[in-house]
């Protein structure tokens, strides 16, 4: 049963996350926020553009293909005067020609039967020399084993029916630098990062996050029963006590315009 990211009851499917300061760092090391406009593709729930707002950007517009989350993402920056959403597909956003500096696009590619188009309306909207952000997880990225920090390994040791989905959906190096090649972008780069996903105070805390299935799409391919099987999985191979910090592993391309 896969996610419905159109479905109200996963409107606030990420909602209590953060961009954590590791994340800006490495979007630091590929560019300068500071004053820049921002354009976040797929925003979900609006995590990372309000992170792009605290990285100094002087406007952020988040899109996004589901009105519900772009309803919960409006909520989580109400308040912010510089920082908008709308309804959009990665395809074609309605943003207009030339009118951002730097446009991101996280775990949006793997969701798309192919790139080109995508790559091709990031480019349009991209200012001359303005910079595209591609992070997405590779093959390489989910098969990684499970540990005490990466967690999501330990899903595909407990079901490894996930990861053949998960592989297969999942971007090449090689696909994601030919697409955007092809759609003419320039000085193709790309990198690992480790990326806090959450700390857990609590086991218990934990068990509730796995349970709710809270941003793991990956998760409601398992039904209730191989839930908890799973949940019990990586419980069994967890630490006793002390906080838990879940991490993941991503890479991240970036791109001229």
């Amino acid at each position: 049963m896969s996610i419905d990211l159109h479905a109200q009851s996963n409107r606030l499917a990420n909602n209590g996350r953060h961009a954590t300061p590791g994340w800006g760092d490495a979007m630091r090391e590929i560019v300068d926020p500071v004053g820049k406009r921002v354009a976040d593709v797929g925003c979900g729930g609006g995590i990372y553009s309000l992170g792009w707002h605290e990285l100094g950007a002087i406007s952020v517009v988040g899109v996004d293909f589901s009105e519900q989350m772009v309803a919960a993402a409006r909520e989580q920056s109400a308040g912010l005067s510089d920082i908008s959403f709308h309804r959009g597909e990665a395809t074609a956003t309605g943003l207009p020609a030339h009118s951002a500096d730097i446009v991101f696009e996280r775990a949006l590619i793997h969701h798309l039967p192919s790139y080109d188009a995508c790559f091709a309306e990031a480019r349009r909207v991209l200012v001359p020399g303005g910079t595209l952000i591609v992070q997405d997880r590779t093959p390489e990225d989910v098969a990684l084993p499970g540990t005490s920090e990466h967690l999501r390994g330990y899903f595909f040791e407990c079901f490894p029916r996930l990861l053949t989905v998960e592989k297969a959906r999942r971007p090449s190096d090689a696909a994601v630098r030919g697409a955007l090649g092809a759609a003419g972008f320039r000085v193709i780069e790309s990198r690992s990062l480790w990326e806090v996903r959450k700390t857990y105070a609590s086991r218990d805390l934990l068990r509730e996050d796995l349970a709710a299935r809270t941003g793991r799409s990956i998760l409601h391919d398992l039904d209730d029963r191989e839930l908890e099987t799973l949940i019990a999985y990586v419980e069994a191979r967890l630490p006793a006590n002390g906080p838990i910090v879940e991490r993941d592993r991503w890479t991240a391309w970036s791109a001229i315009a």
